[in-house]
C-alpha cells in the first residue's frame, strides 16, 4: 500500500486511519469512502408524489447519503398526464428511456403567456430550472413512460400545484417544500 503524504504542520486532527490503515482527512465519513450501486429492486417510493406519476429514489441522502444530488425514475403510465408541479430551487434534469412523454410549462417570454409542449422520444434530454411551473404526459395509449431524474438537491423537492402557471410559486422556505 502506498504511503499517504501528511502534509508538514498538520495535526492528528485532521486525519484518522482507516481499519485497513489508509490515512484519510478526518472530515471523510465511512459512508464516504466507497461507491454504492443501487440495483432496480433497491428503488424506493416513499418520496413526494404527483398524480398520473410515480417516483422511484436510487440516488439521495436517504439511499446513499448524498449531501448534493437527488437521482431516480419517474414512470407515466400510458394516456396519463402528471399534476402540475415545480421542484422549488431544485435544478433537474430529465433523461428520457422510454415512451414519448411531453412536458408542458408556459412561456412568458411573448407578448402573451403560451402554454408549450415539448415532445420528447429515447435519448432526450430535459433541462427544467428551479421553481418551472410544469408537467408531463404520456399521449400514448399503450407504452408507459420512463425517465431517469437528476436534481441538485439530495432531496426529490416537490411542490403541487392547482394549476400550470406562477400564482402558487414562492421562492421562500415555505415554497421549498417537500
Amino acid at each position: 500500500m502506498p504511503a499517504l503524504h501528511v502534509p508538514a504542520g498538520s495535526t492528528s486532527a485532521e486525519f484518522v486511519r482507516t481499519p485497513s490503515g489508509v490515512l484519510l482527512p478526518a472530515d471523510i465519513d465511512p459512508f464516504h469512502r466507497r461507491l454504492h450501486r443501487i440495483a432496480p429492486s433497491g428503488l424506493i417510493g416513499q418520496t413526494t408524489q404527483t398524480t398520473g406519476m410515480k417516483r422511484l429514489e436510487a440516488i439521495s441522502g436517504k439511499t446513499v447519503g448524498a449531501q448534493n444530488l437527488w437521482m431516480g425514475q419517474t414512470h407515466v403510465p400510458a394516456s396519463t398526464n402528471s399534476g402540475n408541479h415545480h421542484h422549488g430551487a431544485s435544478e433537474t434534469a430529465i433523461y428520457i428511456v422510454s415512451g414519448t412523454p411531453a412536458f408542458v410549462f408556459v412561456d412568458l417570454e411573448g407578448d402573451e403567456p403560451v402554454e408549450t409542449r415539448i415532445q420528447t422520444g429515447p435519448g432526450d434530454y430535459i433541462f427544467v430550472p428551479p421553481y418551472i411551473p410544469h408537467r408531463e404526459e404520456n399521449p400514448d395509449p399503450e407504452v408507459e413512460a420512463i425517465v431517469v431524474i437528476a436534481r441538485t438537491t439530495q432531496d426529490a423537492i416537490v411542490v403541487n400545484l392547482d394549476a400550470l402557471d406562477w400564482a402558487e410559486v414562492r421562492t421562500d422556505a415555505e415554497g421549498a417544500s417537500l
